[in-house]
């Protein structure tokens, strides 16, 4: 073959290749909204924060696992059983005053939840206020203001291993207490892994989604399969080791001086609850 002949098979080549080929390519997805992603990512990083705010540290003022969980207990009984508004609104005053001594992270927590609790108690109460039991629904709101608002302060206080190994001082069963403290650390490792999973649907979403449905699905069928891999696992642990039903968790915190204060505090409420209860008898 003489070289002109050579030179002209690479552009005959060219030329077979189809015209659409040649031509450049510009493509530039359709914008969308990830409104959906970045709200999903907000409220879990949120139930995730609430787990973790302030690692339920205590001051030297406050009373030890078993004392909160006894004062607690205590005081959401006597506001629900009480029936006098005066003696609801002193237990307020004291939980306000409590709370001022909160950071300011947990502070926010307690109120926003329990106001947030109280509001909806008081608009489903609202019709008692049609038919002559106005008093009825600011009581109850009151309640659930004071008894949510106690149990928060308790829980942002107080490191959870600490409320578990409280547990045993009232004898509750080992079972109870495994499934606690496993369900606590578990939601938060499901909780990373869901915000992971969001953040990769995140950068690989390309274009527009019609049917941001089916995200819901996905992202909850591989927490859901992460889930079932962690029974698993913890149900292999268990067998291995021999696991017979006894839970040995670490000790409580003893019994520590200002708890008699926290009591003492509590047998005056218990006084003014009956004072108050008799007088409305």
């Amino acid at each position: 073959m003489s070289q002109e002949g050579q030179a002209d098979a690479p552009r005959s080549a060219a030329q077979d290749i189809p015209s659409w080929l040649l031509e450049p390519e510009h493509y530039e997805p359709a914008r969308d909204r990830d409104g959906f992603i970045g709200k999903s990512m907000l409220s879990i990083t949120g139930v995730l924060a609430s787990f973790r705010l302030d690692d339920g540290r205590a001051n030297r003022f406050s009373p030890s696992a078993p004392a909160k969980l006894i004062v607690g207990l205590g005081i959401i009984l006597l506001a629900s059983l009480s029936r006098n508004y005066f003696f609801v609104l002193v237990l307020l005053a004291a939980l306000l005053v409590r709370a001022c001594v909160l950071p300011a992270r947990a502070l926010k927590r307690v109120a926003a939840v329990s106001a947030g609790a109280a509001g909806l108690t008081f608009l489903i109460m609202l019709p008692a206020v049609f038919i002559g039991q106005s008093q009825s629904a600011l009581l109850v709101a009151t309640k659930v203001l004071v008894s949510v608002g106690c149990a928060l302060t308790v829980a942002q206080t107080t490191p959870y291993n600490e409320l578990t190994a409280a547990l045993r001082v009232f004898h509750v069963p080992n079972l109870f207490i495994l499934t606690i403290d496993l369900a606590l650390k578990n939601i938060v490792r499901l909780g990373d892994i869901a915000l992971e999973v969001l953040t990769a649907l995140r950068l690989r979403s390309v274009g527009r989604s019609r049917d941001k449905r089916s995200s819901i699905g996905g992202v909850g069928g591989v927490v859901f399969l992460k889930t079932n891999e962690a029974a698993q696992t913890t149900y292999d642990a268990m067998c291995c080791r021999g696991f017979e039903g006894d839970y040995p968790t670490p000790p409580a915190r003893p019994w520590r001086a200002v708890d008699a204060a926290w009591f003492a505090v509590l047998a005056a409420a218990v006084v003014l609850f009956a004072f108050l209860q008799g007088a409305v008898s």
